[in-house]
């Protein structure tokens, strides 16, 4: 359930917006002689199905179908005198159908009229028609304003000073430019992004006219430009008109390669406009989610006893485990990542852990359902390592899956079970694995997590009851130096740091600056950082991990390294060769490195740690 205002929304997080809504009314049978807006009153099942299939796709936004509903459009078709209940029915289908699963913004494009001196509109008349038809719209519901597709920048500065004069909701404006990036009446585009930067826009942005590619070179502008997040929403692609029908040739596959591009360059909020289907915003949507800032739902819970009994003294940090003691003596550790399996079978993991065990790695780094897919509990696997091979174990916990409640239940479980290392993680979300419709719980996010573990490790519950001895967990937390967030991403880390964090696991790490910069940003204090590292397997693998894995950053350098080489075998040695390179030269800013295990090939991990184990793996 989205609850809190939309601008605290878009403060943390990546927005996606829908679709076509007057393209889409088209390809179901309604024709373009007909008034689209008016189909609220007459067709309000239509209209509210389709703001559904958008939900479904994963649209966090849905805008009203009220896009020309203002006086100058309406009049043309004798419905003048229905602009309030248009709007405002509009505004209800649209809440009716987001169920609190997204937010409703008021639809609203331009007047269709000249403004003088080229016709005989006043300004005045402009801010009067806006005026009223976002208080109609504001009196249905919506959390925010849309304005889109003006090709008149005088009359879209005109319509935000008249909405933000009746209205304290946010506003969203995009201009629309031909592929040459000027609007009809050759106003350029650094000249809009100025005037707009100057306005009272919440957003600004682009929607309409041209495709991703060309709009992705006008984003480069505007966010040179400005410092207001950035909103696009391309078509589909130029049209063709095929046999009585406009056809719009861009795949969702190209949107969601689009998605990923965009966000790269800074944009905030992005959807699309003509053209573009449920289809494209759901392979945006899981696009999106690739590249998603974490969640953010930080519970603070403090240190504070229900009695005024002193608290226990924590365990000291190198009692913790034999990981903490290591690092707290300052020596370098090597942790490999194990993948729980998808079914009972642990024959493999088993053998795996021994493995690495006589090889003197000092920990088995545990995922959590990483990329939201079902498997064996970290905790069950972690459990079973430690008891049927002796190694020691760091699992990590996400926030997606349980409740506060059940979270308790399961660290204190944990602790019990002699589980001591554990990686705090908000959890991807699960619209990018295998079950897309579950339901994520996110009661609290990572911070919230590592303010649980404090607590415990004081020896009190979240209800600030005593739990009698304290827990020893050593607490880890994640870090993406590579974050399309990076002032977000320290504010976070910084947060983490004051609820209890003792260590750092970072996302892998392909390029060494930019960790060198984000570690110049970044006042670790006393904390360990460990950096994960990842051996690339093949070309396929390395373009995998550059486009799907959420938080990875792979430079195309070593995309186009590694695709030199022909053969798997070649590719797999360029990859590995990759990684000992990036352990040699993150070895001096790092206390340790966390190897992942592609497919479960362990010896692989072993001969990129090869420079800290000291040794050639024992197999």
């Amino acid at each position: 359930m989205l609850t809190i205002p939309f601008e605290e929304y878009l403060r943390d997080n990546l927005v996606l917006m829908d679709g076509a809504m007057g393209s889409l009314i088209y390809e179901r049978g309604v024709f373009i002689d007909k008034c689209y807006d008016e189909l609220n009153l007459s067709r309000p099942d239509l209209i509210r199905s389709i703001h559904q299939d958008y939900i479904r796709s994963g649209a966090r936004v849905i805008e009203t179908n009220t896009y020309g509903a203002n006086r100058f459009k309406l009049k043309s078709h004798n419905l003048y005198d229905r602009i309030g209940e248009i709007n405002y029915t509009g505004a209800q289908l649209a809440r009716e159908a987001a169920e609190g699963q997204a937010y409703v913004a008021g639809s609203m494009g331009p007047g269709g009229v000249e403004l003088e001196p080229w016709g005989d509109t006043t300004l005045e008349q402009i801010a009067e028609a806006y005026a009223e038809q976002a208080l109609a719209l504001e009196k249905g519901g919506v959390d925010l304003f849309v304005l889109e597709t003006f090709q008149d920048i005088r009359e879209l500065q005109q319509a935000i000073s008249a909405i933000t004069q009746v209205c304290s909701l946010p506003v969203v404006a995009m201009m629309t430019v031909a592929e040459d990036g000027r609007t009809r009446y050759g106003v350029d585009l650094e000249d809009i992004t100025c005037r707009l930067q100057e306005s009272q826009a919440t957003v600004i942005g682009l929607n309409c006219t041209v495709g991703p590619k060309p709009m992705l070179d006008f984003v480069e502008v505007m966010i040179r430009l400005s410092d207001k997040p950035i909103c696009v929403m391309p078509n589909a692609g130029r049209p063709q008109y095929t046999d009585g029908r406009m056809i719009y040739l861009s795949t969702p596959e190209y949107f969601a390669v689009y998605t990923k591009r965009f966000i790269e360059k800074g944009v905030r909020m992005l959807g699309g406009c003509c053209g573009t289907t449920p289809e494209h915003i759901s392979r945006m949507a899981n696009a999106l989610a690739m590249k998603q800032t974490r969640i953010q739902h930080s519970l603070q819970i403090g240190v504070r006893p229900v009695t005024e009994e002193p608290l226990p003294d924590p365990i000291p940090l190198e009692k913790k485990s034999r990981l903490s003691e290591k690092l707290a003596s300052g020596r370098k550790v090597v942790l490999v990542e194990m993948v729980p399996p998808r079914s009972t079978d642990i024959r493999k993991p088993l053998e795996g852990a021994r493995m690495l065990l006589d090889n003197r790695v000092d920990a088995i780094n545990i995922p959590d359902g990483p990329r939201a897919s079902a498997r064996m509990t970290g905790l069950a696997l972690a459990v079973l390592l430690q008891n049927q091979v002796g190694i020691e174990t760091v699992i990590h916990y996400t926030c997606r899956d349980r409740n506060l409640l059940g979270m308790q239940s399961d660290l204190l479980g944990a602790a019990a079970m002699g589980i001591r290392n554990i990686l705090a993680i908000t959890g991807d979300p699960p619209m990018i694995g295998d079950y897309p419709q579950a339901t994520a719980v996110f009661d609290i996010d990572a911070i919230g997590l590592v303010h649980l573990i404090s607590n415990l490790n004081h020896g009190m519950d979240v209800g600030e009851k005593r739990i009698g001895d304290p827990t020893s967990f050593f607490t880890g937390v994640g870090l993406d130096p590579n974050s399309v967030n990076p002032e977000n991403e320290i504010r976070r880390f910084n947060l983490k740091k004051e609820a209890g964090a003792e260590f750092i696991i970072t996302q892998p790490v392909f390029d060494i600056v930019s960790l060198e910069i984000f570690l110049e940003k970044t006042d670790l204090d006393a904390l360990f950082l460990i950096a994960g590292i990842w051996p690339l397997v093949s070309l396929r693998n390395a373009e995998f991990m550059k486009n799907e894995v959420p938080g990875v950053y792979v430079p195309d350098e070593v995309i186009n390294f590694i695709a030199r080489f022909d053969s798997r075998d070649d590719q797999l040695k360029a990859g590995v060769e990759i990684a000992q390179n990036m352990v040699d030269r993150v070895l001096s800013l790092v206390h340790g490195i966390q190897v992942s295990a592609p497919f479960g090939r362990y010896n692989l991990s072993l001969e990129v740690a090869g420079a800290i184990l000291g040794k050639e793996p024992m197999q």
